[in-house]
């Protein structure tokens, strides 16, 4: 299973000590290297920018067509970009990825995508987790992850615990 992922599901999995979570549901993260950019190379410490430069399970690819990126970039950051481009090249099984504009090309592009809140409703089908509201609610109280209150009560009744 070739799995890509943007940055923002890396730092907000590791921001609440569930990167794990990924190697355990996918074994292998396959990362553009604008994503690695953002997380190792923007001169501040983010979570999850450590394991992406020592984790073996997280893989750095550059993306082959330069152009369809830079047409993306006209609507996404470098790593969404980039990202949708190469689980287009690598014909990936699975794209994570939390924000609406990125989410809505690769649909447009039928890439199959998960968000943090589908990996965390995963990780609970497969016993990897016990339960996912107190994970929900560290992403929104320490981490400002934004979440609607209709789409936490949908995500918290899938999960079994409404």
């Amino acid at each position: 299973m070739s799995v890509v992922s943007n940055t923002s599901p890396i730092t907000n999995l590791a921001g609440i000590g569930q990167l794990d979570l990924l190697r355990q549901l996918y074994d292998t993260i396959t990362i553009p290297q604008a994503v690695y950019n953002e997380m190792a190379n923007i001169g501040r410490t983010v979570p999850g920018a450590l394991e992406v430069q020592t984790l073996p399970w997280i893989t750095v690819q550059p993306v082959t067509d330069r152009n369809q990126v830079e047409a993306l970039r006209a609507v996404l950051d470098p790593g969404e970009a980039e990202a949708i481009v190469l689980a287009l090249e690598l014909n990936a099984s699975l794209l994570i990825i939390d924000e609406r504009p990125g989410r809505s090309i690769a649909r447009q592009n039928s890439i199959p995508i998960i968000g943090v809140l589908g990996v965390l409703l995963e990780a609970k089908q497969q016993g990897l987790i016990a339960s996912v509201q107190p994970l929900v609610d560290r992403l929104i109280n320490e981490l400002e992850f934004r979440v609607s209150n209709r789409l936490y009560e949908t995500v918290l009744q899938a999960a079994g615990e409404a």
